[in-house]
This record gives structure tokens, sequence and C-alpha cells, in this order.
């Protein structure tokens, strides 16, 4: 079992990394299938078999040091939970390391999120997922996995990719000015999606991506598959493009629900890691 990311080899300096990994193993507020908590020790052990060579930008992601941090424990509810992951994350900011968080469940990102606007005021967040997740609350708590974009818009302005199941509630509030829903992505010809999409973002952007915005043909192992939804080329598209006209400041990969048999998508979400950190990092000198 691999426990650092990418297997990295010995003689890299820790205290010179630029990347830090940081898995956060929480899985209280899922609403069907459990297990997202083994998810990110799945992503850390399937990225050992990722080359590190990355053909598109002709680079080696390792070669500017990646920590993998301790994981983020939390027995409490999502409220302690974000507390937690929102002081990690500032941790990072302030030491000058670029954060990648790796879920668990969607509750994961409230954290993140609130650390990266108040790292940064002009900050968009973009959600990569099939679900929109703006529920008020949920199941008693308003951050539950159900409501991480409800908390992200409080701080910041979103956009929203992929979507393809909301609740009537949310259909009441949500801003379609700002979603780019999957059918739209699926039907249209041309990439004029992506343009739409980067129109809406500022010039400093967090990711969120759940694993469920690519179609269940894709990743099946995720804990609310959602059929209709993107293909790898679609999400890689986008990360490129949006690595290119933006300054991500950091992103988390959510809701891998490990299961037997399922083994390829622990390692296509280690792959989107490695690809997205290669795109972001080609372009920083």
């Amino acid at each position: 079992m691999n426990t650092v990311f990418l297997d990295r080899p010995e003689g890299f300096d820790a205290d010179t990394d630029s990347i830090a990994i940081i898995p956060v193993p929480y899985d209280k507020t899922s609403s069907w299938v459990k297990g997202a908590d083994k998810g990110p020790a799945a992503i850390i052990d399937a990225s050992g078999y990722v080359e590190w060579y990355d053909i598109q930008t002709r680079s080696q992601i390792h070669e500017r040091g990646i920590a993998t941090r301790d994981a983020i424990e939390c027995d409490d509810g999502p409220e302690a939970l974000a507390e937690l992951v929102q002081s990690a994350v500032r941790r990072e900011f302030e030491a000058g390391v670029f954060p990648v968080l790796l879920g668990g469940e969607h509750s994961i990102s409230i954290g993140a999120i609130r650390a990266a606007a108040e790292r940064h005021d002009d900050v968009t967040i973009l959600q990569i997922d099939a679900h929109a997740d703006t529920r008020e609350d949920y199941h008693g708590s308003k951050c539950n996995h159900a409501c991480v974009m409800a908390r992200a818009r409080e701080v910041a302005p979103i956009v929203q990719v992929g979507i393809r199941s909301i609740a009537p509630e949310e259909a009441a509030t949500i801003d379609e000015s700002r979603v780019v829903f999957a059918h739209e992505i699926l039907r249209a010809q041309n990439d004029a999606w992506i343009e739409r999409t980067l129109l809406k973002l500022s010039k400093k952007v967090y990711v969120t991506i759940d694993l469920d915005a690519f179609d269940p043909s894709v990743v099946p192992a995720t804990g609310t598959p959602e059929p209709g939804g993107l293909s790898w080329l679609h999400v890689d598209k986008l990360l490129t493009a949006v690595a290119e006209k933006a300054d991500v400041v950091g992103f988390d990969v959510v809701e891998l629900c490990p299961a037997p048999g399922h083994h390829a998508s622990a390692f296509t979400a280690a792959k989107l890691v490695t690809r997205f950190l290669s795109e972001i990092f080609s372009r920083r000198h």
C-alpha cells in the first residue's frame, strides 16, 4: 500500500515542497452508499502507479515537491470538520504551499473554500459535480455534503459545471446564468461551454471536483452515481482551460467510494490530480 502521493522517490526536501496533499477521510453525512472515508487512501495508493511524466505538459509534477500530510481526522459533525480543514488549509496558504484535498465526502470542501475566500478576496469557486449541493440545510446540518455550494456562495461567487440532479428547493434558488448543465455539454457541437464557464471566473479560482461529475461508466465507484455524466476528455479539457486562464489557488477531489473490482476509479482520481497539477504548475515560473 503506497502511503505518499505518487510514491515519491527519496531525496526530496519536505521543507521546500510546493504542493501539499491533504487526506480528509470523512464520511459522516453521506446520503446513500458509505465508504468515502476510504477514498483518500485509495487515491494515494493508486497514485503510486501513475507515471511521473505528463505528456501534455512535458513535465514531471513530483519535481515541484509534493508533501503528503497526515490525514485530518474528525469524529464530530461537519461543522467541526469545516473548522479543522479551514485551519489546515490556512496554514498551507501562509506557508506558500499549494493545497490539494482528497476526500472523503463533499462536506470536506467547506473549510477549504472558506480558507480560499479568506485568503483571496477575488476568488471564484468552480464546482464540477453531478449535484447542485445548494440546499440551505440537510438532515439537520448546514454543512452537510448537500449544502456545500450554499456555504460556498456565502463567501464567494460560484460557477457550477456538469450539474444534472437538483432538488425542487434548489431549482428555485439556483442561478442558471452561472451553471453549465451536463445535458448542455453532452449535446454541444464545440467547446463553447468551456468558454462560457471561463467568462464567469475571476482571476483566482478554487476548484472542487466531485467524482460523480463523471459518467458512471468512467467512475463507477462513488456513493451517489448519476447517469448522463461527463467524460474524461470533457473534464480534462475544462481543467486545462481553467489552468491556462486563471490562477488556481487550490482544489479538492471528493466522493471516491472504493468498491471491489473498480480500482480504475481510484486510478482515474489519482491521474486527475496529477494532470491538473501538471497544467497548473507548467504555467508557473
